[in-house]
């Protein structure tokens, strides 16, 4: 989860360079993450307060509000609602600071004026400079309406030349139902001992467009023998109201595609499984596959126009009349369908958005070909979930990447809580190895000859409070996917070095060797050969009774680096073994360099060796394990189920094997009394 102090960073850069108020940024992500404090933990018109604040902080750019709008949608879990609130006291402030500075001309325009007596051409000059050039509108008139000045931005506003008004009162440019009320305010006005009011009434242009004005009206009491008068401020509301208007619009739409934006599509998915909603909806989410790849291979231009391509093309199949689109991430479109014929019409329109992409997007010379992966959800709307119907579509379309992209999956709810669980398990291996839930078992590997234990595989289980034991299949591989493996791994390998190395003080020569898989994200470390040794020194185990096994395809995946200090271990006296090995090819340019001891067999290799076996799978294990044997390195096979496994794979000359009839594996306290007299 981000915090607010992080998502305060991300905001500034985001603005940063947009800002007209001189502020540092230390200063700046402080004031940001407590506009965000504001805005997660309140309602609109927080949201409105902090539009204010903004304006009142000096982010007066129109590129600032733009830009913060456009990251909160897309990057916070600020609501549509929010936003739009945001704008509008965003538009409201500037209004409010336009009408202060008003007021502040209208101030220099009175004193102007009270001094004329004393000096009359300096204060006519200094008034005049300001009549000319503000840009609202500002009317001078007796208190009976008759005109005596305005300004050329309220001839602009009312569409009026000079010499018109000379035959008009006043009055009668407010719109007829208007001119009562706004009469009585200024018989007040006159009653009382204040000096201005400010009201919203209609006026009416010259064209007979009725436009709606915001004035604030003041009474200049001149001294006497001369006569009071009203001076007006007048600002058009339309165009406020026409510039609100727009930053809603761009809160909402995102201004590369001119698709709807994030906040947009996630306020249609709050009112789809809302109780008034359809009855059922699917959901769509596309991401464009390799797009990073395109922008660093041809410049962010060509991955923008590779987004323009994606978008028009989902607009075409997806229309209005069919689903609602919006761009939701960097490379990631979102489409709902309401009320869906069935799921083959959804799948249906799906392919022909990818057919649509078939042809190559030339782009200066290069055609660039364009594919995505799809996610889809279909399911009953009303009284739903829109976060997990959300979350329900990225879960889906990351299945279709990982089995291959270019292509589309199906929601399976099964599917999502076996994953859900996984990464669960995954996510709670530190805690679990803090409470001591996680145990190192060891699987005895035995000659298929005499039964002697050869060496002891490390398995690490779990005991779970809620899923009882677990072994390795149900959590190592999203431990791998999420990084924690990193940790475990380590804990586990001196776990095991620590306790083998006890049992090597009675057994001396005659203890099994320590095997332990080593993953590919470990072979990445910096200092492999320096970590082992450190923990090798710690617990006194000798590097001559520790053999690492590497996946069958380990070896084609790394560098030269890697491949390198994989060698040291093996010179410095560890044992290398291949394993996993199903009769694919290995990467034979990779095996010859490095210094293999050993090979390991497992699936269709050791099964085609049982009784009735098919002969063609009995030939291709046979065939396997005699290749294998030229490069004159001890055999091993897991996963051996049969005795008839067993005693074909001696005849072979497979050394080592386990598995079920083998043996299971094994608790430290089991191993102790298996191994010592």
């Amino acid at each position: 989860m981000v915090d607010s102090p992080d998502r305060a960073v991300h905001w500034a850069t985001a603005i940063f360079s947009t800002l007209l108020a001189n502020l540092t940024r230390d200063k700046l992500e402080r004031l940001l993450a407590g506009y965000l404090e504001q805005l997660l933990g309140g309602d609109a018109e927080a949201a409105r307060q902090v539009g204010r604040s903004m304006v009142e902080n000096d982010f007066i750019s129109p590129a600032t509000l733009e830009q913060s709008i456009s990251h909160l949608g897309e990057h916070t879990p600020v609501r549509p609602a929010q936003l739009a609130a945001l704008a509008a006291g965003y538009a409201e402030a500037l209004r409010d600071r336009a009408l202060d500075q008003q007021e502040v001309t209208r101030a220099a325009s009175i004193n102007a004026m009270r001094r004329a007596e004393s000096a009359v051409r300096a204060s006519e000059a200094k008034f005049r400079a300001v009549f000319r050039s503000a840009a609202f509108g500002i009317i001078i008139t007796s208190l009976t309406g008759e005109i005596i000045d305005v300004n050329e931005s309220m001839l602009a506003m009312l569409g009026y030349q000079a010499p018109d008004l000379a035959r008009i009162n006043g009055g009668e440019l407010v719109h007829p139902d208007d001119r009562a009320g706004l009469a009585e305010l200024a018989r007040q006005l006159i009653a009382s001992d204040h000096d201005s009011i400010r009201v919203e009434k209609r006026m009416v242009r010259s064209d007979g467009e009725t436009i709606q004005t915001h004035m604030a009206i003041s009474l200049v009491r001149e001294e006497e023998g001369s006569s009071p008068y009203f001076v007006a401020m007048i600002e058009n509301m339309n165009e406020m109201r026409a510039l609100q208007t727009e930053l809603v619009r761009q809160s909402l739409n995102d201004m590369q595609t001119a698709l709807p934006n994030r906040a947009q599509f996630l306020g249609w998915l709050e009112g789809a499984v809302g109780s008034k909603g359809p009855g059922t909806v699917a959901l769509l989410q596309v991401d464009v596959d390799g797009f990073r790849g395109v922008n660093d291979a041809f410049g962010h231009q060509a991955g923008n126009r590779v987004l323009l391509h994606v978008a028009t093309q989902l607009r075409t199949v997806f229309h209005d009349d069919v689903a609602k689109v919006a761009r939701i991430g960097e490379d990631e479109f979102g489409v709902l369908i309401n009320d869906p014929q069935d799921v083959p019409a959804v799948i249906a329109l799906v392919d022909e958005f990818t057919a649509s992409l078939e042809e190559p997007l030339w782009v200066e010379g290069h055609g660039i070909g364009v594919t995505t992966s799809i996610g889809i959800v279909a399911r009953p709307a009303r009284r739903g979930d829109a976060a997990d119907l959300l979350r329900a579509a990225d879960v889906t379309v990351g299945w279709a990447k990982r089995d291959g992209k270019a292509q589309w999956a199906l929601y399976d709810q099964e599917r999502d809580e076996r994953d859900k669980l996984r990464y669960e398990l995954a996510a709670s291996v530190p805690g679990a190895l803090e409470e001591g839930r996680i145990r190192v078992d060891y699987l005895p590997v035995r000659s298929l000859t005499d039964g002697t234990v050869l060496a002891l595989e490390v398995k690490v289980v779990w005991d779970h409070p809620e899923h009882g034991m677990l072994c390795p299949d149900d959590f190592i591989d999203e431990a791998v996917g999420n990084g924690m493996i990193v940790r475990l791994w380590w804990w586990a390998f001196e776990e095991a070095c620590a306790q083998v190395n006890e049992w090597r003080r009675v057994l001396g020569d005659r203890t099994p060797v320590l095997s332990i898989d080593l993953p590919r994200r470990l072979c990445q470390e910096p200092e492999l050969v320096a970590a082992v040794f450190r923990v090798l020194d710690r617990t006194g185990l000798p590097v001559s009774s520790l053999r690492f096994e590497l996946h069958e395809h380990l070896p084609a995946q790394l560098t030269e680096a890697q491949l390198e200090e994989l060698t040291i271990l093996a010179e410095r006296g560890a044992g290398l073994v291949l394993d996993h090995v199903t009769g694919g090819n290995p990467g034979v340019e990779q095996l010859r360099l490095l210094p293999l001891t050993g090979v390991k067999f497992t699936g269709p290799v050791v099964h085609g060796l049982d009784e009735g076996a098919d002969e063609i799978d009995e030939g291709a294990s046979v065939t396997m394990i005699a290749r294998a044997s030229l490069l004159g390195l001890p055999l091993h096979a897991e996963d051996v189920k049969t005795s008839a496994e067993a005693a074909r794979l001696a005849s072979l000359g497979v050394q080592g094997g386990q598995g079920p009839h083998i043996g299971l594996s094994l608790e430290a306290s089991a191993v102790a009394a298996l191994l010592l007299p």
